[in-house]
């Protein structure tokens, strides 16, 4: 499994309930945390630390699933030298995550409609505006 990391954030618009909320703003208010999302972000991480077995355990299920491609989960940078070498081996894959896939600014489109077959990820694609149509388009035909 290929865990990528970064200092992206995206913003989360979750509803908290009032007593839960009048209980962080207590510990934050006497210095428990420094504010309200250091108080989020920090349960955040234990609770992901607590299920770090889980975690491992679907990441690895979820790559064994994939024959043909490759599986990641946080931030991948897709580069023109990887697309140039699956199309020397003749490979084209499929690319499945969660996180961010951050698709090169000097892969020509072509070449990577080529070497990619489809791209799945549970998160944000960064890509130029004619590589996240093209894979759009294919995205909403397989799920038909």
């Amino acid at each position: 499994m290929k865990v990528y990391s970064s200092n992206l954030t995206e913003k989360v618009s979750v509803n908290i309930n009032t007593s839960t909320l009048a209980a962080m703003d207590l510990l934050v208010d006497n210095g428990y945390y420094s504010n309200r999302s250091d108080f989020i972000n920090q349960a955040l991480r234990e609770a992901i630390q607590r299920n770090e077995p889980n975690i491992q355990r679907c990441s690895e299920e979820a790559g064994r699933k994939l024959s043909c491609g490759e599986w990641f989960m946080g931030v991948r940078v897709l580069t023109l030298q990887e697309v140039e070498e699956y199309l020397v081996q003749g490979r084209s894959v499929s690319i499945t995550g969660y996180g961010v896939l951050c698709v090169g600014n000097d892969i020509p489109a072509e070449k990577l409609f080529q070497a990619v077959s489809s791209i799945q990820v549970r998160g944000k694609v960064a890509a130029c505006q004619p590589i996240l149509e093209h894979y759009s388009k294919l995205s909403a035909l397989e799920n038909r």
